[in-house]
């Protein structure tokens, strides 16, 4: 297919293009196979330049001869199109229609995309998923998946407890969805203990026995301790599994652990939960107590609470109790992640960094199979029914804000690294976020045909811009409130578009100025004190009589 053939009118001059808190600007649009441009008659450096990928539906309005295009942003960025002439106005809506649902993967613009920049470092090579746990003497990392044969969804290097082989792994598969067997997701320093995740063990309705999965958690547990298997379903969710083959595991076969139920909502309710939550955000004619109803029945804040209190939880058996843990919900590739990955937010002081946040990002969600293609094909505005989509990462990334925001020192980055995640997980130029799972992206040669996000992140003058001016690294365990006064909306992704951001980025202009000054002043104390200290060395001088 030929991107020519969905494009039926390519250019048109005299478009209008209107932008909340922006002027508006009056140029040619233009309609390339990946882009939807608009170029500025009055001033050649006013552009707009917008993926095809990035739309997440579109209106059409008209009046007389003007037509008007509502576009509508995965990134929930909303602008407004006038175009001159009706036959035209309908001709561009439904190019921008047929080229932002493409099917091939391959006709994405990561395929096509050159970068502008000096490729230092190769992004796709950064990040090894078993790079964190090879130190430990209890754990090995084994090829058992190389092919990707025990689990699709896994990578092809796992990292499991050193007293198990690869039969024992291939039989515990098995027994698990999707033959998301346990595997180690972190290893807690402190004090030895370790966070594993997995699919829902297959007991069904027959209660099931797999004794090579009983023998890889236990693997994990010290002499006389116990371990903790927190389940992300509410106790009626997973009963009603094991109608379908799925299930939990039971007392009996597993006496060394115990069974925590803490409910995490699925992918249905969290994708109207963010459509209802965008929808009160761009209602700006509500009263303010018309607009916190919305805000609340939204359950937005909600799903925040229940994922930050599940993963302090997780945290806690660790680090508090010295206990080992195993998440799983239903599949693992969801709330599990949300669950572990925060969890290693609040222990590991690595993981605050802007390399480790990365290298959290690359094991807990890329390699551990979360389906980003699926997941992140649609945003708020789609008219479509969700099928598969939902916004867990998004909700992942909304509960690390609330973290950063309660301990604004203990972190590397800034919110702009999340939001910069957040749109480039739903529409991108790189190949980081194609795809459901690392068998996927080998299937697809991402790695030698696309470029990787981390490379561009990881030049010096982005850690520059990504960087926390007030970071002052901090080693200890971070314990985050979760009460509902605690929480906020996170103001730079709901409302980025809705209100102006010059007085933000005046801001943290000020606040850049501030910290640059006081450290100025702190080096010339220094220097004054290194000179006192050298006079006060020196012998004095001798007295005549």
């Amino acid at each position: 297919m030929e991107f020519a053939e969905l494009i039926k009118t390519p250019r048109v001059d005299g478009v209008v293009l209107h932008r909340p808190f922006m002027p508006t600007v009056e140029g040619t649009l233009c309609l390339t196979g990946h882009h939807l441009i608009l170029s500025s008659r009055q001033d050649n450096t006013e552009e707009l330049w917008l993926l095809h990928s990035n739309i997440d539906s579109i209106e059409k309005r008209f009046l007389g001869s003007l037509g008007t295009i509502i576009v509508k942003c995965k990134d929930l960025r909303m602008i407004q199109l006038d175009i001159p002439g009706m036959e035209e106005c309908l001709n561009i809506g439904s190019s921008i229609e047929a080229l932002s649902t493409l099917d091939s993967v391959s006709l994405m613009y990561p395929y096509f995309y050159r970068p502008m920049f000096e490729v230092i470092e190769d992004g796709w090579n950064s990040f090894l998923p078993e790079d964190p746990l090879t130190s430990p003497p209890s754990i090995q990392t084994l090829e058992v998946n190389r092919d990707f044969r025990v689990c699709t969804t896994y990578p092809p290097l796992v990292a499991v407890p050193r007293d198990v082989d690869d039969d024992t792994l291939r039989k515990a598969a098995g027994f698990r969805h999707g033959g998301r067997f346990p595997v180690l997701s972190y290893y807690h320093k402190k004090n030895g203990m370790v966070m594993m995740r997995s699919g829902q063990p297959l007991t069904g309705t027959n209660g099931r026995r797999c004794k090579e999965d009983e023998r890889l958690i236990n693997a994990t547990l010290r002499p006389g301790k116990r371990g903790y298997v927190i389940d992300t379903r509410t106790i009626s969710v997973a009963q009603q599994a094991k109608a379908r083959g799925g299930g939990f595991e039971t007392e009996a076969n597993y006496p060394q652990w115990r069974r925590i139920h803490k409910a995490i909502e699925r992918s249905n309710v969290l994708q109207d939960s963010l459509v209802k939550l965008v929808e009160a955000c761009n209602d700006q004619s509500h009263s303010m107590d018309r607009w916190l109803s919305k805000l609340e029945a939204s359950n937005w804040q909600t799903h925040v609470k229940e994922i930050l209190t599940t993963a302090c939880l997780a945290a806690q058996c660790i680090d508090r109790e010295g206990a080992s843990v195993l998440v799983h919900g239903t599949e693992g590739t969801d709330s599990t992640l949300q669950v572990t990955s925060l969890a290693q937010i609040i222990l590991d002081p690595a993981c605050r960094t802007i390399q480790g946040f990365q290298g959290l990002v690359e094991r807990e969600w890329l390699q551990a199979g979360h389906p980003f293609a699926q997941r992140c094909s649609m945003s708020a505005y789609s008219n479509s029914k969700p099928r598969h989509e939902a916004p867990g990462f998004l909700l992942f990334l909304d509960c690390v804000w609330q973290v950063l925001r309660q301990f604004p020192c203990s972190f590397q980055f800034t919110e702009q690294l999340l939001v910069l995640l957040f749109e480039h997980a739903y529409a991108s130029q790189f190949g980081t976020f194609l795809g459901n799972s690392a068998a996927e992206r080998v299937r697809l040669s991402l790695p030698e045909k696309t470029v990787s996000l981390w490379s561009w992140v990881n030049r010096p003058q982005e850690i520059d811009h990504l960087s926390n001016p007030l970071y002052e690294p901090n080693s200890l365990v971070i314990w985050p409130s979760v009460a509902p006064q605690s929480l906020l909306l996170w103001e730079g992704v709901f409302l980025r578009w809705n209100r102006s951001p010059r007085c933000q980025e005046e801001a943290h202009e000020e606040m850049v100025h501030i910290i640059e000054y006081n450290k100025e002043l702190q080096n010339k104390v220094n220097s004054l004190r290194r000179q006192l200290a050298q006079l006060e060395t020196q012998e004095p001088p001798l007295q005549t009589p």
